[in-house]
């Protein structure tokens, strides 16, 4: 009775899962390496993203597909410019921003890092361009309306996000490493010694 549920079953369907498997790796490999090439990446998503905009313009079509994109791009956007621990929600232990100019530097940690906003963005992108391909989708609207409600989302949302940063006084992006300059030398303190 080796062969019923024994070992010969597992083994027979084993290999399927196993280079699955190796897919897999070797996918999430390729994807680790990406991580440090910051511009190379964002220039393959602009790529995507112009691809996917001219097969829109060539079908005239798809329009409902293009705001679903469009309103969960917002939503990815929105995680990234808030920070982990919003003040207003969340009494934390953890860091948290500072309310005051004296208060201890904390840094701005993202409630999505950038490599997960730049994955989820490219993904969306292709699972769209994809998504272009069937009919089933293709769903017949009035696109200008949408274009306006998108716009109306944007700017309402984008101006809350605004005003929060403002009054919790962050700014989410890295201009550069800022540099000290030490303190500037007093006209009095540069002049001669006495002997």
């Amino acid at each position: 009775m080796e062969g019923i549920g024994g070992d010969g079953a597992s083994a027979a369907s084993r290999p399927l899962p196993q280079s699955g498997h190796d897919t897999w790796r070797m996918y999430q490999y390729y994807l680790d390496k990406t991580t440090p090439h910051t511009t190379y990446r964002w220039i393959g998503t602009l790529v995507i993203a112009a691809i996917y905009c001219l097969r829109i313009y060539s079908v005239q079509g798809f329009y409902i597909v293009s705001y679903g994109l469009g309103i969960y791009l917002l939503n990815l956007l929105i995680g990234f410019l808030s920070p982990l621990v919003d003040p207003e929600l969340e009494v934390s232990d953890g860091p948290l921003l500072p309310m005051k100019g004296s208060d201890e530097f904390k840094p701005f940690i993202r409630r999505l890092p950038e490599f997960k906003f730049w994955y989820s963005m490219t993904k969306a992108f292709c699972i769209a361009f994809v998504m272009t391909f069937f009919s089933l989708f293709d769903v017949p609207v009035f696109w200008p309306i949408l274009v306006c409600y998108w716009i109306v989302l944007f700017v309402l949302t984008m101006r809350r996000q605004i005003t929060h940063m403002i009054k919790y006084k962050y700014i989410p992006f890295n201009i550069g490493k800022q540099k000290y300059t030490g303190k500037k030398a007093s006209a009095s303190s540069s002049g001669s010694r006495a002997d």
